[in-house]
């Protein structure tokens, strides 16, 4: 019956109620210890009287938490990032060899040598009933560190969702920028052989000319230049994949199969959903092809992610252990430093539950603190990182606080906040008369 009601809660819901069980103790503890006393103007000045240790106190607290927060966010982000970046290329067929090193060629644009599809292979995925489009792919030049890619006009306004900034490429030796490319319309470029330092800047004569940018996608794209397939078969001495007898130039498909030079990778719009399936079946069981869904690759790598996450929360949580038995040795710490004032509420005649109530809160509130000021400083942490791994990858990854930073600091203050009640009983387990003494 209960397993029933929550599988009709949201995710949210779910993670509400979750992060609510979790801070719950503590609430409840501090309910009755506090019930029918106002402590708060005797925690303020104990606040007040030992600020610069209490500051001190709840930095060290903050930064311990802000640690776990910020790679708990940064993982996340990470992998929210990269599937978003493949989230245009639904299916991908190449040759047979590494789905894994296809992915990161085509989707990632990481160099690699890979066997070519011929013009054969690639007219038979086109010619299709069940894809929209196949775009061919093709690498192996670069200008100024951005990798050149060859493919076809209908893959460029795919991956723009037809938002370009001045027009598609339309012609040989025309090129379509990425968003993060430093190259503005109607600039012209020659295109080097290669990439990074190996790139041979004088192996090309051939002039390209920027007609178009793309708006940013937040995928390595953003860092690509496209151009007509054709443009990069040509630049290398080879065939356009057109027959020669045609009167004018003309770019993309139908390709003519005896002068298609080949393509390492073919990116498929299947034109449904069922469509996608039956191809990648098709398609892998011929011995000329594989057929993969990159997201499939990526949930592979996610899996082996989430066996490295396991390991890092474990040790976060280790961590976090440490870092609660630090905090309570700091509290036995810091009530010691009043302790003739505690000793003197007793003399009074204090009842001992104000007394408890008044420590408890007064440590309490310390540790919640350095909880909330910890997520600000895992949020800050986190998002300083996306931008680094950002500008790195050309992978738009953006870091936020979620509910698993959330049960973290829930949980996390309910323990030492139950934990607190140690450094509360062993205060007024001395005699008052001794502590005054003393």
């Amino acid at each position: 019956m209960i397993q029933h009601y929550w599988a009709n809660i949201s995710a949210t819901g779910q993670d509400a109620v979750i992060a609510v069980a979790l801070i719950l103790p503590v609430l409840l503890a501090g309910l009755l210890v506090r019930r029918g006393f106002a402590t708060g103007p005797l925690v303020r000045g104990i606040l007040w009287r030992y600020r610069w240790a209490n500051a001190a106190f709840v930095l060290l607290i903050a930064i311990s938490v802000g640690m776990g927060i910020g790679l708990i966010s940064q993982e996340r982000a990470l992998r929210e990032g990269t599937a978003k970046a493949a989230e245009k290329f639904d299916l991908i067929i190449a040759a047979p060899g590494s789905e894994l090193t296809m992915m990161l060629a085509s989707v990632f644009l990481q160099p690699t040598d890979a066997p070519l599809l011929d013009g054969f292979t690639y007219n038979q995925i086109a010619s299709h009933d069940r894809i929209a489009f196949a775009a061919p792919l093709a690498f192996g030049d670069s200008y100024e560190g951005a990798p050149v890619i060859g493919s076809t006009a209908a893959f460029v306004t795919h991956l723009g969702d037809g938002a370009i900034e001045g027009r598609n490429i339309g012609a040989p030796f025309e090129a379509v920028a990425g968003a993060a490319v430093h190259l503005d319309i109607g600039q012209e470029f020659v295109p080097a052989h290669g990439f990074g330092d190996s790139a041979d800047t004088e192996a090309h004569e051939d002039v390209l000319r920027v007609v178009g940018r793309l708006p940013r996608t937040g995928s390595r794209w953003d860092h690509a230049i496209i151009t007509p397939v054709e443009t990069v078969w040509l630049v290398h001495g080879l065939a356009d994949g057109h027959a020669p007898d045609k009167a004018e130039p003309r770019i993309g498909p139908p390709f003519d199969a005896d002068y298609f030079p080949g393509t390492p990778a073919v990116v498929v719009k299947p034109s449904s959903l069922a469509a996608a399936y039956a191809l990648r079946s098709e398609f892998t069981r011929d011995a000329e092809t594989m057929a993969f869904f990159p997201g499939a690759v990526l949930a592979t790598l996610y899996r082996i992610i989430g066996d490295a996450r396991q390991a890092v929360s474990v040790m976060i949580i280790v961590s976090q252990i440490l870092v609660a038995a630090s905090v309570l040795l700091g509290q036995f710490i810091l009530t010691r430093l009043f302790k003739r004032q505690i000793a003197l509420l007793g003399a009074v005649g204090a009842p001992r539950r104000f007394i408890l109530a008044t420590i408890w809160n007064y440590c309490t509130l310390l540790l919640v603190s350095g909880a909330v000021l910890g997520l600000g400083i895992g949020y800050a942490a986190a998002a300083a990182l996306s931008r680094i791994v950002t500008a790195r990858t050309d992978i738009l990854v953006t870091a936020g606080i979620g509910w698993s930073e959330v049960h973290l600091v829930a949980g996390f203050v309910s323990i030492a906040g139950l934990l607190s009640f140690a450094p509360s009983l062993v205060a007024l387990s001395k005699p008052a008369l001794r502590e005054l003494r003393s």
